[in-house]
């Protein structure tokens, strides 16, 4: 978005209701507009209906997804120049398309996201670098958010333990647990309602022993108060999450855990980020030959290495790193 914006482009920018606040906080983005689709399924004639309204009204698309459905809209808008990669049979859909990069062996030479969108652009392989992100709120939007919240900025950490991909990305309830009760703040956690029983079972031993001390959000917050509650927070701890890259993007101080994924391929791209992975700590042995796996649950065994990429790093280091 940064790189189309710098060079004139007036950016509009079609999402689904879950995901464009996060278009919203981009201060590129000159409009956002909702689509009403539901998840799975081609919906033509829905699409044909919203195409009807942007006729003539813009001159390129690109196009993120590689999917046919995420392709048809802009052809169908009648958008003369649109821009995506190959996939899906896509070559009548987009009128400019890009190679998928190269697999170039193992799981751990994915090339970084941001590489990937960023070609989109067009701008030559040479200039396009790790660019940094940036969501921003104004101050009435957060503070509205906190005092909806009951929240004071700086006095509490988040936690947002879950992964929407699979429990191959989450840390244990077990170890979120034992360091929220060694934080010297209470803790708010967040995540969506699907999450909010993975919250609870942090939170309900820590609240037994310290009554409070864990504020369990999940399910009960809009992505923009969640915005709210991550930008005023001391820090936050987080897996490898889209909650994590929100972090990142406000510039707030955090603790990223990686394990079957990569921080290679989705870092957060962000100076106040430490990141955790125990696949490239020297001082770690037995090395995890298996990191990066990618795999949404840990393909090992319970007995032969089950999920040491995560359950091995100890909550007293992330405790360290989170700013106690």
């Amino acid at each position: 978005m940064r790189r189309l914006h710098a060079r004139g482009e007036r950016l509009t920018v079609g999402a689904l209701p879950w995901v464009a606040p996060v278009y919203r906080a981009m201060p590129q983005v000159a409009e956002v507009i909702e689509f009403p689709f539901q998840h799975g399924g081609l919906q033509f004639k829905a699409r044909r209906k919203l195409a009807s309204q942007f006729d003539g009204r813009f001159d390129t698309a690109y196009v993120l997804p590689n999917s046919i459905k995420s392709a048809l809209l802009p052809l169908l808008a009648g958008i003369p120049k649109r821009i995506g990669y190959l996939g899906e049979a896509r070559i009548g859909l987009l009128t400019h398309r890009l190679k998928n990069p190269p697999k170039k062996g193992g799981h751990g030479d994915r090339a970084p996201m941001v590489v990937f969108y960023s070609r989109l652009s067009g701008d030559a392989e040479d200039d396009i670098a790790m660019d940094r992100p940036c969501l921003q709120l104004d101050t009435l939007e957060l503070e509205t958010g906190l005092a909806e919240l009951g929240l004071q900025r700086g006095t509490y950490y988040v936690f947002a333990p879950g992964a929407e991909y699979g429990p191959a990305k989450r840390w244990p309830a077990s170890h979120y647990a034992e360091l929220a009760a060694k934080l010297d703040l209470p803790v708010v956690l967040l995540g969506s309602g699907k999450e909010a029983a993975l919250c609870d079972e942090i939170a309900r031993p820590v609240n037994t022993q310290q009554a409070g001390k864990c504020i369990n959000l999940a399910g009960k917050t809009s992505l923009s108060l969640a915005f709210a509650a991550i930008t005023a927070a001391k820090s936050i701890v987080s897996n490898d999450s889209g909650l994590m890259h929100v972090a990142a993007a406000f510039g707030v101080r955090q603790v990223a855990l990686f394990g079957s994924s990569s921080p290679i391929h989705t870092p957060p791209l962000s100076d106040k980020a430490t990141v955790l992975w125990l696949k490239n700590d020297a001082a770690y042995q037995p090395p995890l030959d298996c990191a990066p796996c990618f795999e949404r649950e840990c393909p090992l065994p319970l007995d032969g290495g089950h999920m040491r990429c995560l359950n091995d790093i100890a909550p007293m280091r992330v405790l360290t790193c989170a700013g106690h």
